[in-house]
């Protein structure tokens, strides 16, 4: 019973810190990238018109289309530089309520007062030491449009000013090489003109996402792709998958294991419990009777002993979700202590395959135990 509760209390936690780190990810991805995104098969840029913009719009479900230009670029502030990639998007995006939770420092401002801002990662204003709370010094970004010899400079590189306006502070990956600015900043700095990277919706809260992204690549037609936010990082969600698969068998294995030690139990019992055994035949008992009470011995055995796993194991995840019992260990971590949650699905996934091992453990030494008593009351 010990090992079987053991057992199954490790699989329940397991399972829960994968549960725990998908929704992680995902609250991280859905703050940083689009519910959906449309963007080109093949190619890097496509021309839009106002007119493409209003069917997207009349499309029932989609609340916020967000133009943007996203490219490589250098950017300096002071004496210091770096390359990142920047993002110019349309005013609308600040209307999304994707970076509010996230803001670490300054404020959440694209254009005010005539003035371009950027919305700068917490690994980027480390790198360039920027303070957003004083303008003396803007942030210059340089885009390099010809890399072709020249005896002037300036026909290698554009290059525009703005003032850093706000910090956000996500995930290390995006923090540091991420920076927001202005649709028309960006537009002027790559000589884009009515060419844009992609396109990110934001649905209303009573949407079908499914059925939004079906209707809207109906209507952009082959070339383009329609990515959900889970598409968008769907290598990273399958890995994690697969890894929580192989972990539920290897832990299914090690309940196994302690399994086994049903099958040696029963087997000892029905040598201790001979005399009593042959005494039932001789009262009239038969065959199925012997083989019940082998079986439901070792099904006692087993739900008591998953059973107090389960409560063991939930238990742990919810001191662990309440109290942050075990940190991450690291002083830059996302967050302070592994993420957990319990999903119904994986407690009756794992009763099920307790049940079904137990019944496969049992069967055998019930069998026998019957056989070989029936065989020498006779």
């Amino acid at each position: 019973m010990i090992g079987i509760a053991f057992s199954t209390a490790a699989l329940i936690i397991v399972l829960s810190v994968f549960n725990g780190l998908e929704g992680l990810l995902r609250s991280l991805y859905s703050s940083f990238d689009p519910e959906i995104k449309i963007e080109l098969k093949k190619g890097k840029s496509f021309e839009i018109t106002p007119e493409f913009v209003a069917k997207l719009k009349a499309i029932e479900g989609i609340g916020i289309v967000t133009e943007v230009i996203e490219d490589y670029v250098y950017v300096r502030y002071r004496e210091a530089d770096i390359v990142v990639t920047m993002k110019g998007v349309s005013d609308n995006f600040l209307d999304q309520h994707r970076l509010d939770n996230h803001l670490s420092d300054g404020r959440l401002v694209l254009k005010e007062n005539g003035i371009d801002y950027a919305i700068i990662g917490r690994g980027v204003q480390y790198a360039l030491s920027v303070s957003v709370s004083e303008n003396l010094h803007p942030l210059q970004v340089f885009y390099i449009k010809n890399m072709k010899a020249s005896m002037n400079p300036s026909e290698l590189y554009t290059r525009k000013a703005l003032e850093p306006g706000g910090v956000f502070s996500i995930e290390k990956n995006y923090d540091e090489n991420f920076i927001f600015v202005p649709l028309q900043f960006a537009e002027d700095l790559l000589n884009y003109g009515n060419k844009r990277t992609s396109l990110e919706i934001q649905t209303t809260p009573d949407a079908d996402l499914k059925a939004v992204q079906k209707n809207i690549a109906l209507a952009v037609g082959d070339n383009f792709i329609v990515l959900t936010n889970e598409e968008q990082h769907q290598d990273l969600y399958r890995l994690l998958k697969i890894e929580k698969l192989f972990t539920f068998v290897a832990l299914t294995l090690l309940i196994l294991v302690a399994s086994i030690n049903i099958f040696f139990s029963l087997m000892m019992l029905a040598l201790d419990k001979k005399k009593d055994i042959s005494i039932l035949f001789a009262m009239g008992g038969h065959t199925n009777l012997i083989r019940n009470i082998f079986l439901s011995e070792g099904t006692l055995i087993a739900f008591v002993g998953a059973t107090a796993g389960l409560v063991l194991g939930g238990g742990i995840c919810w001191l662990q979700d309440t109290f942050g019992l075990v940190g991450m260990g690291m002083e830059n971590a996302i967050v302070s202590s592994y993420p957990v949650k319990m999903k119904m699905a994986d407690f009756l996934l794992t009763s099920l395959v307790i049940v079904g091992i137990t019944i496969l453990v049992s069967f055998y030494p019930a069998r026998l135990a019957a056989r070989s008593y029936s065989i020498q009351s006779l």
